[in-house]
């Protein structure tokens, strides 16, 4: 299993063939966060924009993030 891990958040990663691209989704919340890029250092990008837009998105609705 491959996986990425940024600022205490786990990220699934898998390389789909038929698109080409690395497709990664963030392990342990309910929030389905998925993102992907077509290079490791894209993906890795992504990963980082998507979870500052999850913890964002939490700190405006006042909810505690998983």
């Amino acid at each position: 299993m491959n996986t990425m891990t940024y600022k205490g958040y786990t990220a699934l990663i898998e390389y789909d063939e038929r698109d080409n691209i690395f497709a990664g989704r963030i392990l342990g919340i309910r929030t389905i966060i998925s993102f992907h890029g077509e290079t490791v250092v894209q993906l890795r990008a992504e990963f980082e924009l998507a979870l500052k837009d999850y913890l964002s998105d939490c700190k405006e609705h006042g909810i505690h993030p998983e």
